[in-house]
């Protein structure tokens, strides 16, 4: 198999795998969110910064090393196999006797028992992480679709009965952890590696020397991406918590599931081409329009429809929201293209940039959070919009000097796209108001009409001016 057909084909099962276990997540949360509070979501959602970087820590860039190198071999594997159980142990102590500060920072102190049970999960995770890097490696994304979708549905399915059985938080916690332990049974099966009784010194410096960095790197992001929460929740309740980490899911539905597919794809695909700029800069154009074409549209739509998608959803106890979602749907239109710029830096080898890039960015965007707390919840809401573009130009400082490709350029090749998704955002907006007052529909309604009034018409004058990402598709998926 050529290395596009290679790509083509993990593309579509990686997206396949993102989504599929995503929707089912998606679908089984609102399900919860009917029965259990905001309040009960927020707990959660508290503990997320501190299990994010748990994750980051555990996995110290290893695993990312492994699938730069092209000549890993079973010491190198079991060696990152025994480095993951013996932190993720560690780590959980950690987490178990610093319990109670945690519930004292929230003034919770329900969440001392909540994180001891929880943070089990890291161990879990333990033991199937180099299995998974291995199917990733290996650009096995069929497996991976075959052990998340069982997966989350299984936990799923826990969840939902002992929510209805009065259960309330605990449901979610068993939930995430029997959706591990599943996942990780399912990895042993799938993958045929086990580990050999190996610890080299000498593979695992190699692989902390490269991954240190990432992992440096990884933390100030999980800082980041979880400092609003952290925020939120310190300083405000559970309950706005609640709608916060909703609104925020939400919105990473395509975002997240779209970047996470194609990046799972992309960086082994692009370290097999990281000697030649011009075939990378052209993939990499490439992936980012595609991204972009079917990512800019599903946000916008889902700003325009919030509105109507959160009360027959979730029903009218999650409407307050709803302006919290159209602002992180908008932050949203291009936070794909940050992961596909440092990818760059990392096919290169070049992780102390990539750290020095996240340094800067994160300084500046602690000095601006502070700097905004005082304008409550929407002052933190309008500058992590304003700093996700702020953030995007960052990534391209070294990323496009690399290979030719400045954020000038990259905003170029998308800034059609991007028009265009925007421009039909308002026509449908007029379109649903324009029932709304003349025909007073039902919120199911107004979804299907304005959902099949953008889908066709975006389709329609895509095909019509000859958008360069719907043609690469045509070429690409459809063969036409």
């Amino acid at each position: 198999m050529t290395l596009k057909e290679k790509t083509i084909s993990g593309v579509l099962w990686s997206v396949g795998q993102q989504f599929g276990s995503k929707l089912i997540s998606f679908f089984i949360t609102i399900v919860l969110a009917r029965i259990l509070t905001p309040a009960e979501f927020g707990l959660i959602a508290m503990l997320s910064v501190f299990i994010s970087i748990g994750n980051t820590l555990l996995d110290s860039g290893l695993t990312s090393s492994l699938i730069r190198t092209a000549d890993a071999d079973q010491k190198d594997f079991s060696t990152v196999f025994y480095f993951n159980l013996i932190g993720s142990t560690i780590l959980y102590f950690i987490l178990f006797f610093c319990a109670p500060l945690i519930s004292s920072f929230y003034d919770q102190q329900v969440l001392t028992t909540i994180i001891r049970v929880y943070s089990l999960i890291f161990i879990l995770n333990a033991f199937f992480g180099v299995q998974n890097t291995r199917l990733v490696k290996e650009m096995r994304f069929k497996a991976q679709t075959n052990i998340q979708i069982p997966s989350s549905l299984a936990g799923g399915i826990l969840g939902i009965i002992l929510a209805k059985t009065g259960y309330g938080v605990w449901s979610l916690v068993w939930m995430s952890l029997f959706t591990t332990f599943l996942s990780t049974i399912l990895h042993w099966v799938y993958s045929d590696w086990r580990p050999a009784l190996i610890f080299d010194k000498t593979s695992f410096k190699r692989h902390f020397d490269f991954g240190y960095k990432m992992t440096l790197s990884g933390i100030l992001d999980t800082l980041y991406q979880n400092i609003y929460t952290l925020i939120i929740g310190k300083f405000y309740s559970a309950t706005q918590l609640g709608y916060y980490s909703r609104a925020d899911s939400i919105s990473q539905l395509p975002t997240a599931n779209i970047s996470a597919a194609v990046n799972k794809v992309t960086y082994p695909m692009f370290s097999e081409i990281s000697h030649d700029n011009v075939q990378l800069k052209r993939v990499n154009k490439k992936v980012m329009q595609q991204v972009i074409f079917w990512n800019a549209p599903i946000l916008i739509f889902m700003s325009v429809a919030a509105q109507p998608l959160f009360s027959f959803l979730l029903t009218d106890k999650w409407l307050p929201a709803v302006p919290y979602f159209q602002i992180l749907c908008i932050a949203g239109l291009i936070q794909p293209l940050h992961a596909y710029n440092l990818n760059i830096l990392k096919v290169k080898g070049r992780s102390d940039l990539f750290l020095k890039l996240e340094v800067i960015k994160k300084a500046l965007s602690v000095i601006g959070i502070l700097s905004v707390i005082p304008f409550g919840i929407y002052g933190l809401l309008y500058f992590q919009l304003s700093f996700n573009f702020i953030g995007f130009y960052i990534n391209t400082i070294y990323s496009g000097k690399m290979i030719n490709y400045p954020v000038k350029e990259q905003i170029f090749d998308i800034l059609p796209t991007l028009i265009l998704a925007v421009f039909i955002g308002i026509s449908t907006y007029l379109l649903d108001s324009f029932l709304v007052d003349s025909f007073h529909i039902n919120n199911l309604t107004r979804i299907i009409i304005s959902a099949l009034f953008y889908a066709l018409t975006y389709l329609s004058i895509s095909n019509l001016i000859s958008l360069t990402a719907i043609i690469d598709f045509k070429q690409l998926i459809l063969k036409r």
